[in-house]
Parts: structure tokens; sequence; C-alpha cells
């Protein structure tokens, strides 16, 4: 009786194996798709319109004054910048007072939010934050992310057509020497990466990116406001959802940024990941629910141990791990520019175990950790728990 379940058992992670393999095979045609469409689209729209950049802050980051730096070396004509922060004594103040010495002729404003209109501190801040902006055009990002100078010229460039309601960006993450922050900026470029890619040649973007949200203050008006979504941890994927649901279209830009990722513990690393994990599962559960295709190396893996070392479960294996290295791979140079990625492949068989496993526990619980909070997540939503 326990041989034939484990017989059962075998062929279900050969099933889901070979699901594995046809995902990894789509994920190779829409970075193909992607990289074709970037080619042939059209780089000489020179955008001129201003815009207000929002950066809602809360403590440091790695390499955060670089990344504010790189906000004020940008080429192109008329632009400032607003930081938002709702504690006074926050530490990031300091960093923005230092680039406002060094960067006089750059409109940078730094704006104490005192108001809490929802759970979701950041959100709460861009509401208060969006008043004092002075343009039309608003671009999000957060106080890690490390731009190139041609970054407002080419996210603002799809804004010429009048049917675009958001553009948004791809992002590669840099580790630090900590095995969680090298797992995490794997798992960025060699699997969030192609899965964005995926989604967006199956039905198209329709939610955002926090590394870059560019969007016009009257379709924000339209859906309400930052206040309609104070409430939400997926802040970003419900302002892209919204705006999409406007009829707007969101574009993915051709331009990449950077976040700098932290010096994670064991302990900080789980954290983050089982709170990212639940982010998704809540904001898209049965997508979140199909993501168990994309395992296929623990797949692998298990139904080797489970077919106790056949020769086809060992054939399997190595074609597994030959497309799970190609998906890893061409993101990671073509699209991303990754060199780092590039050293850190030995580490994929340990990310992509990692990541299942953090999948699974995902399903059993509601309560995330976020900048040292404790929430309940019900529906997307946040609620503070009481300590």
């Amino acid at each position: 009786m326990f041989c034939q379940i484990l017989r059962i058992v075998g062929l279900l992670t050969a099933a889901l194996t070979a699901s594995s393999l046809a995902y990894y095979l789509f994920c190779l045609w829409s970075i193909h798709k992607f990289l074709r469409g970037m080619k042939t689209a059209d780089k000489s729209v020179r955008p001129t319109q201003p815009v207000s950049i929002l950066k809602p802050l809360r403590g440091t980051d790695p390499e955060m004054y670089e990344s504010f730096r790189s906000h004020c070396l940008q080429d192109h004509p008329d632009y400032e910048l607003i930081f938002g922060v709702s504690d006074p004594a926050d530490p990031a103040i300091e960093l923005v007072k230092r680039l406002r010495q060094e960067f006089p002729q750059t409109e940078i404003r730094l704006i104490i939010c005192h108001e809490t209109l929802g759970a979701n501190i950041k959100v709460s801040n861009l509401a208060q934050m969006v008043r004092e902006a002075r343009y039309e055009t608003l671009i999000v990002n957060d106080g890690d992310i490390r731009v190139p100078p041609d970054y407002l010229r080419r996210v603002l460039a799809p804004f010429a057509d009048s049917e675009v309601g958001m553009v948004t960006c791809l992002y590669r993450g840099v580790a630090n020497e900590t095995l969680g922050s090298r797992l995490e900026s794997l798992g960025i470029s060699t699997d969030f990466c192609p899965g964005v890619l995926v989604a967006r040649l199956l039905e198209g973007i329709k939610f955002g990116l926090g590394a870059t949200l560019a969007f016009r203050r009257s379709d924000l008006e339209a859906i309400g406001g930052f206040a309609t979504i104070a409430d939400y941890i997926a802040d970003d994927y419900e302002l892209g959802k919204r705006i999409a649901a406007l009829g707007r279209t969101i574009e993915l830009s051709d331009v990449v940024v950077e976040t700098f990722l932290p010096h994670y513990t064991a302990g900080s690393f789980f954290a983050h990941q089982l709170r990212w994990a639940r982010t998704i599962r809540d904001s898209r559960f049965w997508g979140y629910v199909g993501m168990g295709i994309t395992f296929g190396l623990p797949w692998a893996i298990l139904t080797l141990l489970l077919a106790r070392g056949a020769a086809w479960a060992w054939g399997l294996l190595a074609v597994t791990a030959g497309m799970r290295a190609a998906v890893a791979i061409y993101p990671a140079e073509k699209v991303l520019h990754d060199r780092q990625a590039m050293r850190l492949l030995p580490l994929i068989p340990l990310r992509d175990i990692t990541a299942m496993i953090v999948w699974l526990i995902s399903f059993a619980g509601h309560s995330v950790s976020w900048r040292g909070d404790s929430f309940q997540l019900r529906n997307g939503k946040l609620t503070r728990r009481s300590m």
C-alpha cells in the first residue's frame, strides 16, 4: 500500500515537473517577445513635460544617498523631487537635507506627513505628498531605487500615447554579502522578471511594480486618489489594477532600475519573503496557486527521490536543470543586464527550494511583518496587530 502511494505521488511530481518545463518554454518565448518589442520601439521621442517625483521614506536603506543623487542627474528639463516622512525624527531627513545642499538648482522638498489615513503608512504619506506636487505627471518610487540619467526621458516617452495610463519598470536587485540578500537578488532576476513578462504576454500588464509607478494626476483622481488604497499592502498592484480598470493601458518601460537589498539575517529574510508571498497570494490568489508549476527543480528532485534514482528520472532532472538555467540566464543577461546574477547561478537550486517552502507555508496564515510592525492580512488589506 505504501509503495503504491509513493508511486502515485511520484507520478504527480513528474507531472508537475513536466508542467514546469512547459512554463519555462513560455518564459523564454515571453522574454524573446519583450526584447523584440524593445528593438522595434520608437526611441526618437524626447518628452519634455514637467514631472513630480514622489519618494515616501521611512528609515534608511543601503546606498540610499547615492540613489537619491541619481534622481538629481536627469537629462530632463523640468522636474521636482518631493520626499515624505511621517516621523519628524526619521534619519532619512538628514540625507534629504544633504541632497538639497549638493543640488541647490534642483527643486527638492521635504513633507512631514502628520495624518494617518490607513494602515499602509507609505500610501498615507503619498496622499499628503501629492497635494504639494506641482505637475500633472507623477512618478512614485521607493527610497532605495537608483536610476540612470535617461530614466525620466524613457519612462515618460510612452505617455505620448494618450491611452497609456501608467508606465512601470523592471528592476534588478543589488546583493551584499549575506546569503539572504543574494537569494533575493537571484529570485528577482531569474524568477520574478520572467513571471512579469509571462503575465505581459498572457493578458497584458494590469498592475504596477513599486520600482516605478508613473501616471497622470487626473487618472489618480479618477480612481479616488491614494486614500482609497491606504489600507492595502500591495499598493503598487492596486494602483495599476485600478488605472487599468479605467480602460487605460499599462506599459512596461525599457529602462531597468536598481534596488539595493538589505543585510538580511536568516529571520529577516524569511519574514520578508513570507510577506512578499502573502502579498501576492492576497492580490492574485489563483495566479499565486498556479505558481506551483514554476518550481521545476524541486519537483524534479522529488521525482528522482521517489523514483529511487531511475534513469528516466535522472534524464528528467537534467532537462529541467538545463531549462531552468536558460530561464535564469536569458532575462538576467539580456533584459536586466544583471552581471551579479550570473555569478550567483550556483545558488539557483537553493533559491528555488527556499521559494517553494515559502510558497507552501504562505497558505497557512495571514500575519505579515513590515519594517518592524506586525499586521494581519485579509483580502489584501492590512490590520495592525496589537502587541
